[in-house]
């Protein structure tokens, strides 16, 4: 296991201007999770994750 969670996954080719990605992260940390964006450059997608403890603490 690497250690993280993927909350979500977003296409990097979003609509000029938008960041779907950022916003869905911003929002998961408003609720206490530490949610960051990283790029999965195998799939083209942004994936909003929780690293490490946080991760099961997130799910639990």
């Amino acid at each position: 296991m690497n250690g993280r969670t993927v909350l979500e996954r977003f296409p990097a080719g979003g609509p000029r201007g938008s960041w779907p990605a950022e916003e869905f992260a911003q929002a998961r940390r408003l609720e206490g999770q530490p949610a960051e964006v990283v790029m999965d450059l195998a799939t083209d997608m942004f994936l909003v994750i929780v690293r490490g403890d946080a991760a099961t603490d997130a799910t639990a």
